[in-house]
């Protein structure tokens, strides 16, 4: 291990140490389900936390997502949504909070950097009974929770092994121990002999969780006014396609599945804001073909002037096996 990543563990071990032993962790009058990663984005957490909130709604239950809305500008506590729609632009909320108040119509979104403050500043407006959602929660000690939903990308489980920023990883594999469910995302992309053996390495450090694997399904075409088309249409088509998140190889390989022909690709930084400039570009690098990039890239170029013919992938997260059934069993009392 280098120096900064040697660094990097130390200072983890202590802030780790202080929330376990000092502090201690805050706890919500509330049920709190978390839901993170050990790696620097790419295992699918947003359509996971999305079809996780939308299960427990449809059990009948109450759910709010806490989230960090990481880059939004917003600092206090604050609700992106209430159920409507969001109440904040992407800039303000960040680019996967937007998003999910976006999508969550019905289920309150709350932003804050200190989730334990967001989530007394959210039961102040909601009822009793409600199930917080705790968004990249895996490493934010600070709230106290009744369950840690680890996943972990199967198409690229822990980079070269690493801490950041020598790798991906932002704990040591051994925090695996922490979780009370894994789920092995994207697990449909991978060899089966790949998924075995991120299976027998958690199995190592956490012998008793269950695991769970699940699939992130190209769903619809998503238009930037909300029109849908139907995944047929890019069936041997030539595409111009762009991405600003922390996998976009998986982005470009998921068009490739739907028959698309990606003529050109153009990454751009994770949780990249676009400007007017990049969008001129992308219309003449594109020409004349049709342009097809992520819903999380969509709502942070809305207001801008897009090209014509320009379309978002909208990813599901599906989830095999009772992982709902044995991750809502908290709210009674058997887990």
């Amino acid at each position: 291990m280098g120096l900064l990543s040697a660094l990097y563990g130390m200072g983890l071990s202590c802030r780790r140490l202080c929330y376990s032993c000092l502090k201690k962790p805050e706890r919500l009058p509330a049920k709190v389900i978390s839901v993170g990663n050990l790696t620097l984005g790419g295992t699918g957490k947003t359509p996971a936390v999305i079809a996780i909130a939308l299960e427990a709604e449809k059990r009948g239950l109450k759910p709010c997502v806490l989230t960090r809305g990481y880059r939004g500008r917003t600092r206090e506590p604050c609700f992106v949504g209430k159920g409507g729609g969001p109440l904040l632009n992407a800039r303000s909320a960040g680019d996967e909070a937007f998003l999910m108040a976006e999508t969550l119509r019905g289920i309150p979104v709350v932003k804050g950097r200190d989730r334990y403050k967001a989530g007394l500043f959210a039961l102040k407006d909601l009822r009793p009974g409600t199930l917080f959602i705790l968004d990249d929660g895996f490493q934010h000690w600070r709230l106290g929770r009744d369950s840690d939903v680890l996943l972990i990308d199967a198409t690229n489980p822990f980079g070269n092994g690493r801490l950041f920023p020598e790798g991906i990883l932002r704990e040591p594999l051994s925090s695996i121990k922490r979780a009370d469910f894994i789920v092995i995302t994207k697990a449909d992309m991978a060899a089966a002999e790949t998924v075995a053996g991120i299976r027998r390495k958690v199995r190592r450090y956490n012998p008793g969780a269950p695991v769970f694997e699940a699939s992130h399904k190209p769903a619809v075409l998503v238009s930037p006014s909300g029109e849908t088309a139907g995944l047929d249409t890019l069936r041997g088509r030539e595409i111009y396609a762009f991405a600003g998140i922390a996998n976009p190889s998986y982005f470009r390989s998921l068009l490739i599945s739907q028959g698309a022909r990606v003529v050109k690709f153009r990454k751009f930084g994770d949780h990249y804001f676009y400007r007017q400039k990049d969008m001129d570009e992308i219309k003449n690098d594109a020409g004349g073909l049709g342009i097809i990039t992520t819903e999380k890239d969509l709502v942070k170029i809305r207001e801008l002037r897009i090209p014509d013919r320009m379309f978002a992938l909208r990813i599901e997260f599906s989830v095999a096996g009772d992982f709902y059934s044995d991750l809502f069993s908290i709210m009674d009392g058997r887990h």
